[in-house]
């Protein structure tokens, strides 16, 4: 039931939106809207305002607006009755001049004045932008809305006292002399009360600087100073210890090595290959120390001691790293922080903007190849991901609505035929010649993005439904 309602929800929604801009922007430009649906399929019911069918389809996954003329083999697509017997271009045309009158007669090939083959290219571009446009500002007014009334989230231990938990063998902090029980008082003069001051603090370094940081223990207060390197600034623990995150699991990807080693949602790591695991830190520096060999997991579930073994597997990290995962992210908890409506939509459109940059960037690792395509994810695994969602709580449901808003927006500007990019780039070629291109190319264009998109949605849905499978490796 989660599935069905998260898929609704967030799919469904976000397909709603995108249609609901193309809708405004031919509103605007008065082009003739003759269907507006909420979901697919056949009609359910619904009413007619004005020459706009809105109406309810079966299948409740998105909607479509149908447009007069968005057919360029079609003319004057509203459901007039011209007539039993088909009728030609020229014939419709005809009639169309004679009830309008001889001084607005259109020229071969246009449709009615409310149609948007009739609209100049710059407008259709418009019409077309629209909807990409919307996905892309929904989640700034949507995250608005849930941080102005419940406030922003953010890790519960940020608000606590400053407490090194365990320090990385080989780091810097370890080599200044950093213990667990450490309290850290301050960072080049700048007071740490809290976990949330301490990575302020810590996003201020730079290599090649030092760190003068001042640390209490029951000896009394000492300074530390720390030399930084590059690697320092790019990975947290290396200067001050592992973040007081208990290592328990709150997703295990299908597919990949932890599902297929039977570790589960709610496990609580204990060690690995002998070695106690306190922390979350430790238990992720263990995966990534392991060069691809085998790692013996003792975890806790449910009062019981589950002994497995897991191989983690190769990926490519946001720098371009080779790195080792086994598919597993950590719970933790959060509180929110109220805010005001200003702070809100500056978070909002960080967050936003945020998620515009990653999508932007996975879609140009695949076109360089440094992504596979075998990472993508299709209604499958869309439908599992909104179904955990909603079990989460609205956070994770907004979050995840915000992701695929932000990806609906990217990939339908891109210049594949019969997407909206597709269309912005005919139109752009058809202006640069300032004629229209011909009909059988049109067609022949539609066609080959119609079958590269079928085939790449089926494509990756396999992978996802093989990933699903228990006998994947």
């Amino acid at each position: 039931m989660n599935v069905i309602f998260g898929m609704i929800l967030v799919l469904g929604v976000m397909i709603l939106v995108h249609e609901w801009g193309h809708f405004v922007a031919a509103r605007i430009f008065g082009v003739r809207v003759d269907v507006f649906s909420i979901g697919f399929g056949p009609r359910l019911f619904g009413w007619k305002r004005g020459a706009t069918d809105y109406r309810i389809s079966a299948l409740p996954l998105g909607g479509y607006v149908r447009m007069a003329g968005q057919d360029p083999t079609e003319i004057d697509s509203a459901d007039r009755n011209w007539g039993k017997k088909s009728k030609t271009t020229s014939e419709v045309t005809r009639e169309v001049a004679e009830f309008r009158g001889a001084d607005q007669l259109l020229i071969p090939g246009a449709g009615g004045a409310d149609e948007l083959t009739s609209k100049p290219r710059w407008q259709r571009a418009i019409i077309s932008m629209a909807g990409p446009l919307v996905n892309l500002l929904f989640p700034i007014f949507l995250l608005m809305g849930y941080v102005v009334w419940v406030g922003i989230p953010h890790a519960a231990y940020l608000d606590k006292p400053v407490q090194v938990t365990a320090v990385p063998q080989n780091s810097s902090a370890a080599a200044a002399g950093l213990h667990p029980g450490d309290h850290v008082v301050s960072i080049n003069g700048e007071r740490t009360p809290d976990w949330e001051h301490v990575e302020e603090a810590y996003s201020k370094l730079t290599p090649d600087s030092t760190a003068v940081i001042v640390v209490e223990n029951a000896a009394g207060q000492h300074t530390v100073q720390m030399p930084i390197t590059k690697k320092d600034t790019e990975q947290f623990e290396q200067v001050l210890g592992f973040a007081p995150v208990k290592p328990i699991l709150d997703d295990v990807e299908p597919g990949l090595p932890a599902r297929r080693a039977g570790l589960r949602e709610d496990d609580v790591i204990r060690s690995v290959d002998g070695q106690p695991v306190d922390w979350w830190g430790q238990f992720t520096e263990r995966v990534r120390a392991s060069n691809g060999k085998p790692l013996a997991v003792d975890v806790d579930r449910n009062g019981q001691t589950i002994h497995t073994v897991v191989t983690p597997q190769t990926a490519v990290n946001d720098r371009g790293e080779t790195v080792y995962q086994i598919g597993v992210l950590t719970r933790e908890d959060t509180v929110n922080r109220r805010v005001s409506f200003a702070d809100g939509a500056r978070y909002a459109a960080l967050e936003t903007w945020s998620a515009t940059e990653q999508t932007v960037s996975v879609v140009g690792k695949l076109l360089s190849g440094k992504v596979s395509i075998k990472q993508l994810h299709s209604v499958v695994g869309i439908s599992r991901a909104a179904g955990q969602a909603v079990s989460k709580g609205p956070l994770a449901v907004i979050s995840l609505m915000v992701l695929i808003s932000v990806n609906l927006g990217i990939l339908n500007l891109l210049p594949i035929p019969i997407l909206d990019g597709g269309n912005i780039l005919l139109l752009a070629i058809e202006g640069s010649m300032r004629r229209d291109l011909s009909m059988a190319f049109k067609e022949r264009f539609v066609q080959v993005g119609l079958v590269f998109l079928l085939v790449l949605l089926a494509y990756v849905m396999y992978n996802d439904v093989v990933r699903l499978l228990p006998i994947h490796s």
